[in-house]
């Protein structure tokens, strides 16, 4: 019996990430995977990276790691982009989208967002025919395998929902939660590599964070003006910043 703790959106939030590594090494969990978006929003992208990089046995590309890679003409990206440093835009170009594994008899796939790719949203209340089309399989998935389990992360909002003997769950973020001001991440528990039927769990772990830290170091750092206030808001009241820049991604057609 082995247990995956299943990670995602850490966004440079160091004081949210240190605080899920510490009670991951508590449980003594060994693997680690990511579903995306180590970078942006908060101040510490390439310390995010690097530890990533360290101790993830899979890491997946997400919609903000792949828009900073590939140079897309954002304003606040700039900041980010000259402290990541072109090694680490390259290494988070070349991340793979979908990890698919066998756990007591499940066969899971992990990807970022969707069956469609790293920028296209599900949402926890879209309704059941959209949840069930993310098990499909298509050009981004690949047809070699056949999900029963998908695992998500993009939304920042943890949930677990049984569709027709299907399980879908997010993990949450780890640090730009918006459904609780608190830092999210999910272990799955089972015989990892399996094929045959087992004993299999999901568990959502919940971990308060000194969110006044995380405001100061990206004050500290010299976060744009307008990029601090809006991570301040979410961290504080977990509210997306989606409201306020919704004329501004749809000019640069990005959903972030």
């Amino acid at each position: 019996m082995e247990q995956i703790a299943i990670i995602s959106d850490i966004h440079g939030n160091m004081p949210a990430f240190e605080t899920v590594l510490k009670d991951i090494k508590h449980r003594h969990i060994k693997r680690i995977f990511c579903l995306g978006d180590l970078v942006g929003k908060g101040p510490d992208s390439v310390k995010a990276t690097d530890i990533c990089r360290e101790i993830c046995e899979v890491i997946l590309l997400g919609n903000w790691d792949y828009f900073m890679a590939e140079g897309q003409d954002f304003p606040m990206f700039r900041w980010y982009r000259q402290q990541i440093g072109q090694e680490r835009l390259k290494y988070l170009r070349n991340l793979p989208p979908v990890f698919n594994f066998h756990i007591s008899g499940r066969k899971v796939r992990l990807y970022h967002a969707s069956h469609i790719g790293v920028a296209h949203r599900v949402k926890m209340d879209d309704t059941e025919d959209k949840h069930l089309a993310m098990f499909n399989n298509t050009d981004f998935t690949g047809d070699d395998f056949a999900p029963d389990t998908i695992g998500y992360g993009d939304i920042h909002r943890t949930f677990l929902k049984n569709i027709k003997g299907k399980v879908l769950f997010n993990a949450g973020s780890v640090g730009n939660p918006l459904d609780e001001p608190t830092a999210a991440y999910v272990i799955i528990e089972g015989n990892y590599g399996d094929e045959k039927p087992g004993y299999f769990s999901i568990q959502t772990i919940r971990l308060p964070y000194d969110i006044e830290l995380a405001i100061k170091q990206a004050r500290d750092a010299g976060l744009p003006k307008m990029e601090l206030e809006l991570y301040e808001e979410e961290l504080r009241t977990s509210r997306y910043r989606r409201d306020e820049l919704m004329k501004e991604w749809k000019r640069n057609k990005i959903d972030l």
